[in-house]
């Protein structure tokens, strides 16, 4: 007699089957590649026993790639086509790299809408450098677990943007992955130490990347992991680190300009001379560049803390405004958790100490916690265990909104919302009549369009005709578990429908973020200022316009007296819109809106006497 193999509604049909998922940590500098067995989470190591694969791919002349540490060995002698750090340039361009391109050794395109590297097997972009890397992570997990990933979570930067976000997504898909979830790497530590260690309490991430810092603040309790707050820079990390160590070497030995094979080969000395400073109190740095210029050069360890302590410095702001929007203080945090590789310099460990006041947490190996806690989050994703059993709680890190008349940025979705979030807001016409709508989504923290970035535009047609201010279109904004964005439109009365999917070409510029968060701190007494006059603009162009068209159609009704006080009043009007401030502009509008009253009451009365007209009390 056969056996019958029932599975539980919302389990898999074969529940005796493990589904292959895995952790993917993409990192500026090396990746990971992690699952769980056993019920444990472990990083997955390469045929020599090494976990870590470096995020290097060389191009070679017979049109394959080398990924991992024969492409970190070759980055001297072949620079132009070997590709690093393609983390710090994917979902860009090259306006947002803007003067940092000096001390990367790539030939760039000048394609205005992605970055291209030219190699010798031909242009190359940041997404498809990117591919290449998880293609090899995802060939080693499936011959270390034997059998095809049904798909992984792979991690990002808190702080990276839509672009960013998207051109990751892009990537997994070249390299024939299914994505279960775009993970923030933070999120992906607390992870990680919650459920390895069973934390609770109010936790901060600090994670220090090769290319990224991010720090989130979280609330840790059983069973839940819930983000308060994300900041960070998506622009600073371990490579800033190795390019001032580098720009000194070259103070150091009246060098000037190099070329591709003499940088590669310094920034990897000075690399490996920061990595050694870690553990010893001086490093040399000694070679001979192609010229045959000899470079020999002592650094102590209290030299590189000098040069490089304004950068540790820089990561401590944002950790203090992350603090500030949980509502959090110092003394309510129980443990920082140290991630990132870069996390291992010793002054960057004694700045995060000094700014709580307590030891970090580095009980888990900096490099691969992000990895670890991707792992377990496919584990859920694919349906090996039961979701119910934890719950995780991500938040966006940008206000989302759109643009309304005069200029405004209304925003729908605010920065730190949980996610995945869908939000709706009712908007109306402007003018008589009006047929379509241009919806501009818009992401920042200003109060002025023109202050934010602009990430789509998509029209909503067939309007019914009416009246400004009758029509009644609802925008949603909906943003899912990976942090992307998408946008309907739709006319509630008819349910004429838009919608799209923002996809945006570039990414943010360096510290963009940053300095939007900054920006709206700095300047919100100036944007409060603005708005409040913008929307006075809209308020007395919309009363303009509604009374010179009623006196379109009844100037007959007024007095000369009464029309001449009510176009004085106008052309009063029209004059402080030119320079007045918010509170001349209203005082302007409600004089002339006193001076219509009578004229009103009087239309009425005609509008009145119109409908009555020619029926009886009983048809009334």
């Amino acid at each position: 007699m056969a056996l019958l193999q029932i599975s539980e509604p919302g389990m898999s049909a074969a529940p005796h089957r493990h589904r292959l998922a895995a952790g993917i940590d993409l990192g500026t500098t090396n990746s990971l590649v992690a699952t769980v067995r056993s019920g444990s989470a472990a990083c997955l190591p390469d045929a020599d026993g090494r976990v870590t694969l470096p995020s290097v791919v060389r191009y070679l002349e017979n049109g394959k790639t080398e990924v991992g540490y024969a492409a970190f060995a070759a980055q001297k002698s072949d620079p132009l086509n070997t590709v690093s750090s393609a983390k710090r340039l994917i979902g860009r361009t090259l306006a947002d790299l803007h003067q940092n391109t000096h001390y990367l050794p790539y030939r760039f395109g000048d394609n205005q809408r992605v970055i291209e590297l030219h190699t010798r097997q031909g242009v190359k972009t940041p997404v498809e450098v990117s591919s290449e890397i998880l293609k090899t992570l995802k060939a080693r997990a499936e011959e270390t677990l034997g059998g095809d990933l049904v798909g992984a979570v792979i991690t990002v930067p808190a702080y990276f943007d839509e672009a960013q976000r998207q051109a990751t997504k892009d990537a997994a898909r070249l390299a024939g992955l299914n994505v279960l979830r775009l993970l923030n790497e933070p999120t992906a530590a607390a992870i990680a130490y919650g459920l390895d260690n069973a934390s609770e309490g109010t936790f901060v991430v600090y994670d220090l990347g090769g290319g990224t810092f991010d720090v989130s603040v979280l609330q840790l309790t059983k069973g839940l992991f819930e983000v308060k707050a994300t900041g960070g820079n998506s622009a600073l990390g371990g490579d800033d680190f190795d390019h001032r160590l580098f720009c000194h070497l070259l103070e150091q030995n009246d060098l000037s300009k190099l070329n591709e094979q003499d940088s590669r080969l310094l920034l990897s000395l000075v690399r490996a001379a920061k990595e050694q400073l870690t553990a010893q109190t001086e490093a040399v740095i000694e070679t001979t560049l192609s010229d045959g210029h000899k470079v020999h050069t002592v650094i102590t360890r209290q030299e590189f803390h000098n040069l490089t302590q304004n950068l540790v410095q820089k990561t401590i702001e944002p950790v203090k405004q992350a603090l500030k929007d949980a509502g959090v203080s110092k003394a309510d945090v129980k443990g920082v958790i140290m991630v990132g590789g870069s996390t291992r310099m010793l002054h960057v460990q004694q700045a995060v100490a000094t700014f709580f006041g307590q030891t970090p947490l580095n009980n888990l190996n900096p490099d691969e916690v992000v990895a670890l806690g991707a792992a377990i989050q496919a584990n859920v994703l694919a349906g090996n265990k039961a979701d119910g059993e934890w719950l995780l709680l991500d938040v966006t890190p940008l206000s989302l909104g759109l643009e309304t008349y005069g200029g405004l940025a209304e925003k729908i979705i605010p920065r730190n919302s949980t996610i995945p979030t869908a939000r709706a807001q009712d908007f109306t016409t402007f003018k008589d009549g009006q047929t379509a709508m241009t919806i501009h989504v818009v992401q920042g923290e200003r109060e002025l369009v023109a202050d934010c970035r602009s990430l789509a535009k998509f029209t909503l047609r067939g309007i019914p005709p009416m009246a400004a201010g009758a029509a009644r279109i609802r925008v949603t904004f909906q943003i899912d578990a990976d942090g992307l964005l998408s946008v309907s439109a739709q006319e509630q009365s008819t349910g004429v429908h838009a919608q799209i999917e923002v996809k945006p070409s570039y990414g943010l510029d360096d510290g963009a973020i940053t300095r939007m968060l900054k920006d709206s701190m700095d300047n919100a007494a100036e944007d409060m200022a603005a708005r409040a006059r913008a929307e006075a603009v809209v308020e007395a162009e919309s009363l303009t316009d509604a009374v010179n068209a009623a006196l379109e159609l009844d100037s007959d009704l007024l007095e000369a007296e009464e029309l001449q006080q009510i176009r004085q009043g106008i052309a009063a009007l029209q004059g402080r819109l030119k320079d007045g401030k918010a509170e001349d502009i209203r005082a302007a509008v409600a004089k002339l809106s006193h001076s219509t009253d009578n004229f009103a009451a009087k239309r009425m009365n005609r509008n009145i006497r119109r409908a009555l007209a020619g029926q009886s009390v009983d048809n009334i």
